[in-house]
C-alpha cells in the first residue's frame, strides 16, 4: 500500500471513531412536564424542581430533557396531553397537580408518575397507601385541605368577630372541591361560622365572586387551594384589598402579592422534592418503593401593610407565631 493511501485511511478511521463514540452513547432521558397552569405563573417552582433533579445528578440540557405539557387552566386538556407525553414515551412524568395526575395514570400503566396532591392521595384513589403506592405512581402531599381548620382558627384570632366567613373555590377541579367544601364547613360549625361557597374557574368569574362580596359583605373570605387561584393570586389580593374583606390564603406567594395572611405547606420545598423523586426513578427507582412524601414545612405568613390598609390590629401573639411578617 502506498504511503499516501495509508495516512487517508488512517485519518478516515480517525473520523470515524467519535461518531462511532457518540453512536453507543445512552440517549438522554426525557421528562414529561404536564401542569395545570402556564410557565410563566411557576418559575419559583420550576426553579425548586431543577434544583431536586440537580440534587439527584440532573441538569436539565446536560444530561436531561424535559418535555413541557401546560394546560393554561383547562383541566379538560390533561387527557389530550398525557397521551402526548405517552407517545413521545419519556421515561417518567411528572403531574403538577392531582387531576394532571389522574389523567397521567389513565393514560399509561406503566411510564412511572411523580405527582403533587394538597389532598390526601390514599382517599382520592391516586395510590393504594402512602408507606407503599403500588403501581406507578409516588408524589408529594402538601396537605391543603387537612390545614383547613387550622387556617380558619387563625382567621378568628386576626378577625375576632368575624361570625360569616365567604369560602372561595375552583369547582373545575371536583375531587379537591367537594373535599375543601367538606372540610371547612366542618371547622366552620366547630368554630361557630357560618359559611357561603362561592365558584370561580376564569378571572371574570373571580371578579363576579368579589361582586357578590361586595354586595354580601361576609367578615372574611376563604381562598381554596387551586392552580388557578394561584395563577391570579395577583387579581385575588387586589380584591380582597379592595372590597376591604380580610383573606386567608393557602401559600406565602398569596401574601407576597398584596394578600392578608396565609398559612399552608412551603410549596417550593414540596417541588424540590417533586425533583428528588424525579432524579430517583431516572436511576432506576420504582414509583411502588418510594412512599408519598408528606410536607413537613408549614408556614404562617403575614403581610402587616395590608392588614393596615384594611384596619386591623395583628395581635401580637399572631406576629410572634408567625415565620414571616411582611412590611
Amino acid at each position: 500500500m502506498k504511503r499516501r493511501e495509508f495516512i487517508t485511511l488512517l485519518g478516515g478511521a480517525t473520523a470515524a471513531w467519535p461518531l462511532a463514540a457518540r453512536a453507543e452513547q445512552p440517549a438522554m432521558p426525557v421528562i414529561g412536564f404536564l401542569h395545570p397552569a402556564s410557565p410563566e405563573t411557576q418559575t419559583e417552582r420550576l426553579r425548586a424542581f431543577r434544583q431536586g433533579l440537580k440534587e439527584e445528578g440532573y441538569v436539565e440540557g446536560e444530561n436531561v430533557a424535559i418535555e413541557y405539557r401546560w394546560a393554561d387552566n383547562q383541566s379538560d386538556r390533561f387527557p389530550v396531553l398525557a397521551a402526548e407525553l405517552v407517545r413521545r414515551q419519556v421515561a417518567v412524568i411528572v403531574a403538577g397537580n392531582s387531576s394532571a395526575a389522574f389523567a397521567a395514570k389513565g393514560a399509561t400503566p406503566t411510564i412511572p408518575i411523580v405527582f403533587t396532591s394538597p389532598e390526601d392521595p390514599v382517599g382520592l384513589g391516586l395510590v393504594a397507601s402512602l408507606a407503599r403506592p403500588g403501581g406507578n405512581l409516588t408524589g408529594i402531599n402538601w396537605f391543603a385541605s387537612e390545614l383547613s381548620a387550622k387556617r380558619l382558627e387563625l382567621l378568628r384570632e386576626l378577625v375576632p368577630g368575624a361570625a360569616r366567613v365567604a369560602l372561595l373555590v375552583g369547582p373545575a377541579n371536583v375531587r379537591i372541591t367537594e373535599g375543601t367544601v367538606r372540610d371547612v364547613e366542618a371547622a366552620a360549625r366547630a368554630l361557630g361560622l357560618q359559611i357561603r361557597v362561592l365558584n370561580a374557574n376564569t378571572s371574570r368569574e373571580i371578579d363576579i365572586a368579589f361582586a357578590t362580596l361586595a354586595s354580601e359583605r361576609p367578615d372574611a373570605l376563604f381562598v381554596a387551594s387551586s392552580s388557578f387561584f394561584y395563577a391570579r393570586r395577583v387579581q385575588l389580593a387586589h380584591w380582597a384589598t379592595h372590597h376591604r374583606v380580610p383573606a386567608t390564603y393557602p401559600g406565602r406567594q398569596y401574601v407576597e402579592a398584596g394578600g392578608l395572611m396565609s398559612y399552608g405547606a412551603n410549596l417550593t420545598d414540596a417541588s424540590r422534592q417533586m425533583g428528588v423523586y424525579t432524579g430517583r426513578i431516572l436511576k432506576g427507582a420504582k414509583p411502588a418503593d418510594l412512599p408519598v412524601v408528606q410536607s413537613s414545612k408549614f408556614e404562617l405568613v403575614i403581610n402587616a401593610q395590608t392588614a393596615r390598609m384594611l384596619g386591623l390590629t395583628v395581635p401580637a401573639t399572631l406576629l410572634a407565631s408567625a415565620d414571616e411578617v411582611i412590611e
